[in-house]
């Protein structure tokens, strides 16, 4: 009897432990899908969220493209462009240009430095409405970096104290 009594027991034991196991693998699995169900709930509330944003720009674009058209109707009067007030070639846009009138202003003409031999074109020295002479006097005595070099304290307190227009400070 002791035997079966332990041969029992060990059967006993062993279908508790088939039936835990059995019972952690379905809750794993349903825990498992409702992970899948929050993630696939998750991506549905982002992409309505994506959804409600787009929706709210084209309310407002269009809001305020109606304004705009109200503004244009009421303020401006600006119509869409037709058909006739395309050209179809460069002949067409030159026609549309005249003559100077003899009162008109000469075109505005670009200088340019002399090149000389080398080729490169000379920098014009800088003047700054503050720096003015004092910067130009730096330059012509070739110093291109002032960093460098220490300032007096006098000759810039003199500049700074005559700020103004050029004549008045010669």
């Amino acid at each position: 009897m002791n035997l079966t009594r332990d041969r029992l027991n060990t059967i006993g034991w062993g279908m508790a432990l088939t039936i835990c196991i059995a019972l952690t693998l379905a809750l794993t699995f349903r825990v498992n899908a409702v992970k899948s169900q929050v993630r696939l709930a998750e991506r549905q509330i982002v992409s309505l969220k994506q959804e409600k944003m787009f929706l709210e720009t084209e309310f407002e674009t269009r809001a305020s493209q109606q304004q705009l058209e109200a503004f244009n109707d009421v303020d401006f009067g600006y119509q869409a462009p037709t058909a006739g007030q395309y050209l179809e070639n460069e002949r067409q846009l030159a026609l549309l240009g005249k003559a100077p009138s003899p009162d008109a202003p000469s075109p505005i003409r670009v200088a340019a430095a002399d090149t000389g031999e080398t080729g490169i074109r000379a920098m014009p020295a800088i003047v700054t409405p503050l720096a003015g002479p004092f910067a130009a006097h730096l330059h012509a005595a070739g110093a291109t970096d002032t960093a460098h070099k220490p300032l007096k304290a006098r000759d810039l307190s003199d500049h700074l104290a005559h700020v103004g227009p050029a004549e008045a400070r010669e």
